[in-house]
C-alpha cells in the first residue's frame, strides 16, 4: 500500500491540537502501515508540545518534530524533507488550527495516482475578508512574475507525490517563509500534472492566529524580493 505522511506545523495550538490530531489520525488508515502523522512543534510557549507527547501514548503513528524553527514556512519545509527522507509515497499537508475538514480528504486520496499534486481551492473562506484579499493579491503577483494562473496558492490542504515535492525542495533555504506558495507555483510552471479542487475552510474555532496584518506586510515585502530570485532561476531553466 502507498505510504502517507500527513504533516502539519503547529505553534501555540494548545486549544486545538488534541481535537485536530484526533480528527485527522484515522486518515492514516488510507495508507500503508508506514504512514505517519507528523506535527512540527518548535517554539510554542503554551502546552502544545506536552499535549502532543501525551497523544503519542495512544497514537503510535504520531511523530513530533521539535527542532524546526519557530515559523510556519521553515516548519513546512522541515516536514516535507522529513517525509522525503523517510521515503513516503505521498505527502498531505494541512494546518493544526482545525480550519480544514478530514472528511474532504478521501476524494483527494482516491485521485492520487492521476495527479502529481492535488491542491485545495478555498472559494469561500471563513477567516475573514482581509486574508481572502491577500490571497487574491498573491495569485495576481504569481501571474505577473511567473505567468501562472492559480485560484489559491497557499491552501493548507494539499496532497502531493513525494517524488514531485523532492524535485523542488532544495530550491528553498531552510528558513524560507512561503514554501507552499512557491511549491504550487513550481507545479504549475513546470507542468506537473495537477488539479485544484474546491474545499471548505472554516473559521478558527479556538486559539489565536499568530499571523497578523503587520506580519503579512513584512512577509509580503520579502516575498517580492524572493520572487525575483526564483524568477531568474526559472527563466534559466526555460532557456536550457
Amino acid at each position: 500500500m502507498d505510504s502517507l505522511y500527513l504533516v502539519m506545523p503547529a505553534y501555540n495550538e494548545e486549544e486545538n491540537i488534541r481535537d485536530v490530531v484526533d480528527q485527522w489520525y484515522p486518515i492514516l488508515a488510507a495508507g500503508g502501515p508506514d504512514s505517519r502523522l507528523v506535527v512540527a512543534d518548535s517554539g510554542s510557549t503554551d502546552h502544545t508540545h506536552a499535549i502532543l507527547q501525551d497523544l503519542q501514548q495512544t497514537h503510535p503513528q504520531l511523530e513530533i518534530l521539535s527542532d524546526t524553527g519557530k515559523y510556519h514556512g521553515p516548519k513546512v519545509i522541515a516536514l516535507y524533507r522529513h517525509a522525503v527522507n523517510r521515503q513516503a509515497d505521498y505527502i498531505f499537508q494541512t494546518d493544526s488550527d482545525g480550519q480544514t475538514s478530514p472528511a474532504e480528504f478521501s476524494a483527494f486520496w482516491q485521485m492520487r495516482r492521476e495527479y502529481d499534486g492535488i491542491f485545495g481551492y478555498r472559494r469561500v473562506r471563513g477567516d475573514g475578508l482581509v486574508r481572502a484579499f491577500v490571497e487574491k493579491v498573491v495569485c495576481l503577483l504569481l501571474q505577473m512574475y511567473f505567468g501562472v494562473r492559480v485560484p489559491d496558492a497557499n491552501a493548507p490542504f494539499r496532497l502531493m507525490k513525494t517524488s514531485a515535492v523532492q524535485k523542488y525542495l532544495d530550491r528553498f533555504d531552510a528558513d524560507y517563509n512561503l514554501p507552499n506558495i512557491m511549491m504550487t507555483t513550481f507545479f504549475v510552471y513546470y507542468h506537473e500534472k495537477y488539479l485544484f479542487r474546491e474545499i471548505s475552510f472554516s473559521p478558527r474555532r479556538k486559539g489565536k492566529n499568530s499571523i497578523n496584518i503587520k506580519k503579512i506586510i513584512v512577509i509580503g515585502l520579502q516575498a517580492l524580493k524572493d520572487f525575483a530570485g526564483f524568477k531568474k532561476q526559472m527563466k534559466r531553466d526555460r532557456e536550457k
